[in-house]
């Protein structure tokens, strides 16, 4: 693993710390709100990306990334608008919304056709600076043997083909590397991140505790078949998250983040059983509505995940943190300081050393632990000081309207803190 880096505390928590550096000086910060992962008519959605872009739009994002699957918005694509996810119903409602100046349609031995516009056409309807802004993505979709491999792709320059490996961890090592490859060739700020880990079961924290370069995963994705929770042999997202923070940071690693997302498929019939838009995404603090900005922003940790709670600020001063949560009227709110401490006990290896058991090691309970727990709308923790990491994750009573799961209920996940040594 590469060796994380060295910089004092002020510099890892300068994003909460909402300060241009280590002096202090302050900036013109604001959270803009984006989602990093969905899908439309280029790959496996069902409706037409202008559709969707104004929906997220409409509901006051700030930023989107069409992330469709081993393809970009680009080129001339036509489909067979009945045989499409979005049949006619999707096409008229496309025509009524856009018009007949705007929607490209032709008839093929009987057969109505319809042209999807490109990102560099479509994208002229909606962005505005410092308004709203669309992202250039691909979710790269690949798989070992039978088990499902996918890794977004946020503001690439060029499509990547996926690269495929000889095993699970080695199919994400390569597909990040190609991201990073392009990255450095182009000088075009970029990242990648690896999606829904229990979906298809396919993804075991160790295979993300030896990730190189990598420094973000979902640790809530809004689509139905992604088992965010776990099960009685699988561990939950959540405690992926604090188990392969606790090992790679004992290790000398790099920091991995929690992403937020939707992966939305379908935009018509809204219920649990359908990957629905607006379940989960990022709030990001920067200064500017810009790519570059945005992706700095997420790499120094400025940035929370959503599936409703609002923050107003995060900070870090005086070996504390400080969260000041938007409230709503009738809506309590209970924050959970989470980390793990050093000299945590080690994993034990399993009896069964079979590669596809649900499970490599035995973690120790130890890890991931509730430090403190805060009622009301202002908590903070103070650090003790053996703490390998803290987060915190924000729990509201607020019942999510359509949501992931019968009876979840909105939260918020803010990024990880190494306190001050």
């Amino acid at each position: 693993m590469k060796p994380r880096s060295s910089l004092p505390f002020c510099v890892l928590a300068v994003a909460v710390a909402a300060l241009a550096s280590c002096g202090g000086e302050s900036r013109d910060l604001r959270w803009w709100k984006g989602n990093l992962h969905t899908h439309s008519l280029w790959s496996d959605g069902d409706d037409y990306p202008e559709a969707i872009v104004g929906w997220y739009k409409d509901q006051g994002y700030d930023f989107v990334a069409l992330s469709d699957h081993n393809t970009l918005a680009e080129g001339d694509r036509w489909i067979d608008v009945a045989a499409s996810a979005g049949g006619m119903v999707a096409f008229e409602d496309y025509l009524e919304k856009f018009g007949t100046d705007w929607v490209e349609q032709r008839q093929d031995n009987g057969t109505l056709l319809a042209r999807l516009k490109t990102l560099e056409e479509y994208r002229v309807l909606f962005e505005e600076v410092g308004g709203f802004l669309l992202i250039q993505s691909e979710e790269i979709t690949d798989r070992f043997e039978s088990k499902p491999i996918h890794v977004n792709a946020t503001n690439i320059a060029e499509l990547i083909e996926p690269q495929g490996g000889g095993s699970v961890r080695e199919v994400m090592q390569n597909n990040v590397d190609a991201v990073l490859d392009q990255r450095r060739r182009t000088g075009q700020a970029m990242f990648p991140h690896i999606n829904h880990p229990n979906f298809g079961w396919a993804i075991k924290v160790e295979d993300l505790i030896a990730l190189e370069g990598e420094r973000f995963f979902e640790v809530y994705n809004g689509h139905p078949a992604v088992n965010n929770y776990g099960d009685d042999d699988r561990p939950s997202t959540e405690r992926m998250w604090d188990i392969l923070l606790a090992q790679r940071l004992s290790g000398g690693a790099e920091m991995m983040y929690g992403i937020a997302v939707d992966d939305a498929h379908h935009y018509r019939d809204l219920d649990s059983a359908h990957a629905n838009p607006g379940r989960g995404w990022v709030m990001v603090r920067s200064a500017r509505l810009a790519p570059d900005d945005l992706i700095a922003a997420m790499e120094a940790g400025d940035f929370y995940g959503s599936s409703g709670v609002v923050l107003t600020d995060i900070r870090v001063a005086d070996a504390a943190i400080a969260i000041d949560i938007q409230q709503e009227d009738g809506v309590t709110y209970n924050t959970q300081f989470i980390g793990t401490r050093s000299g945590y006990a080690p994993a034990i290896p399993l009896d069964n050393p079979d590669p596809d058991a649900p499970v490599a090691l035995q973690y120790s309970e130890d890890i991931g632990i509730v430090l403190a727990e805060v009622a009301g709308p202002s908590p903070s923790y103070t650090f003790v000081g053996d703490e390998l990491y803290v987060r915190a994750k924000i729990i509201s009573s607020k019942v999510k309207t359509n949501p992931y799961k019968a009876g979840e209920v909105e939260v918020a996940w803010t990024q990880p803190i190494i306190p001050i040594r």
